[in-house]
């Protein structure tokens, strides 16, 4: 599509990258409430967990092998679970990989990303590489991951409709901002950081197509472009100052129809005082949040119907979902790989009748290939619920029809996980641990956990010693 000068131009008060940078340049640890301060650091230990956990998966080898080779050198920098040591934007990309590569890692739900992967893997790369304090490294993490919601928040879901992978996009601008912090830019080097993210910012949703690996990468790649663009704005590198709303920039070159419905408005509201990032929510499943009220449905389901008995199943999912977790329907009810089923409503749903459950072990090959489960997800259809509270909350339903006739459903407003069901303290270190053991040992895990919620006292590089395989 060519832009043409009858594209909409946006009302705001400010240029959003403008109100980005002046809260972010001036933003000290004690404007962030403690509840979001306590918040934030259970995200960030539950994206540690997750990313430990992908050292059990081949994609990390495969993946680490390239980011090896890339460096050519060695670093300084530690690797989740690993004893490489990299030069920093190469362990920013591993860490990003290994962070979202299982889609187990938080969601904010308004902003449809994957927040904490846009955020975590530049903020501890670039951390540890300056060798700055906990705090510091905290506050960088909260800075970005307020602009990552709010830039996912202000355009409204548009980037899947047109293509792109949010987080892939939106991670290019808070790892600016991150990186920005951490290096004590000024409001105007943020400003021109934004600018220069624009111009690396992408991520195609093509990967849904056959279940490629480019999902994961996405996160990584944008804290690579983040600690690029911070570097090159400290050395005054000139970017646009109107990356979001200008007539060639992000809203009208990315969401093309769908820009009239943004509202570049959401990313400076409240700016300060309003921390959108604390409602992030913690998966419980390792699948795709789309499907997790769904999961939710179909696990209350697994406890008063025998899976045996079932003849038909019908789940219901939001209308926008559909086109990523539910088509086509061929593929989807016939999911291949860990990563296909991950996005397969279908797939989680008969496991979820079948076993009560869906964990890691749910996508391992012998439970890909369990012919039970299999039989059962070609005998789901998927459609629009009609009473959906999403974005707010990733609602689902499930009705099954029995072999005598008689149906019974189930519908979760709330997803497990989200608003008055996000996981507590414990429900979170519980999480971590179930992630962590998976690659290191528990005394090591207990011993992160501990680092994490005090890392304000803390140097950051304890953190990342911590972090490294043994």
């Amino acid at each position: 599509m060519v832009a043409t000068s009858q594209a909409p131009e946006f009302t705001i008060a400010s240029p959003p990258a403008e109100s980005v940078a002046r809260f972010a340049s001036r933003l000290v640890f004690d404007d962030v409430p403690v509840a979001a301060t306590e918040r934030a650091k259970l995200l960030i230990l539950d994206a540690l967990g997750v990313g430990l956990a992908s050292n059990a998966y081949s994609f990390s080898e495969r993946a680490m092998a390239g980011i090896v080779a890339l460096a050519e050198r060695d670093g300084t920098c530690s690797v989740l679970g690993r004893r490489e040591r990299l030069p920093v934007r190469d362990a920013a990309l591993a860490n990003g990989i290994l962070i979202h590569g299982l889609d187990f890692d938080d969601t904010h739900l308004a902003s449809i990303i994957h927040a904490s992967a846009a955020c975590l893997p530049c903020a501890l790369s670039l951390s540890e590489s300056l060798d700055v304090d906990g705090r510091q490294f905290l506050l960088a993490y909260m800075a970005g991951m307020e602009t990552a919601v709010r830039v996912g928040a202000a355009v409204k879901g548009g980037f899947h409709h047109v293509g792109f992978h949010a987080t892939g996009v939106v991670a290019h601008f808070s790892s600016a901002i991150i990186a920005s912090k951490l290096l004590d830019l000024d409001a105007d080097q943020m400003i021109s950081a934004q600018g220069i993210a624009a111009s690396t910012a992408s991520g195609v949703q093509v990967f849904l197509e056959e279940g490629a690996w480019t999902k994961r990468f996405h996160p990584g790649w944008a804290a690579v472009a983040g600690i690029t663009a911070a570097r090159l704005a400290q050395a005054g590198f000139k970017g646009p100052s109107r990356p979001y709303e200008g007539r060639f920039g992000l809203l009208h070159a990315y969401l093309q129809s769908y820009a009239e419905h943004a509202d570049l408005g959401l990313i400076a509201e409240g700016l300060g005082e309003t921390w959108n990032f604390a409602d992030t929510a913690i998966k419980p499943y390792p699948v795709c949040h789309f499907i997790h009220g769904c999961a939710d449905a179909a696990i209350e389901l697994n406890r008063i119907v025998d899976a045996a008995e079932i003849a038909d199943v019908e789940a219901f999912l939001p209308k926008d979902t559909m086109p990523i977790v539910a088509e086509p329907t061929a593929a989807k009810q016939n999911p291949t790989t860990d990563y296909e089923a991950k996005f397969s409503a279908p797939f989680v749903v008969a496991t979820c009748l079948i076993k009560g459950g869906f964990g890691l072990p749910e996508l391992q090959p012998e439970a890909l290939a369990d012919a039970d489960v299999l039989a059962l997800t070609r005998r789901v259809r998927c459609s629009v619920d009609s009473n959906s509270a999403f974005p707010t909350f990733f609602s689902g339903g499930v009705e099954v029809t029995l072999r005598d006739g008689s149906k019974v459903m189930r519908h979760v407003r709330i997803n497990s996980g989200a608003g008055e069901r996000a996981l507590d303290r414990d429900g979170v270190s519980e999480k971590f641990f179930a992630s962590a053991s998976l690659a290191i040992p528990l005394e090591q895990a207990q011993e992160i956990r501990d680092i994490v919620l005090d890392i304000e006292n803390r140097p950051l590089r304890q953190l990342a010693q911590a972090l490294r395989a043994r």
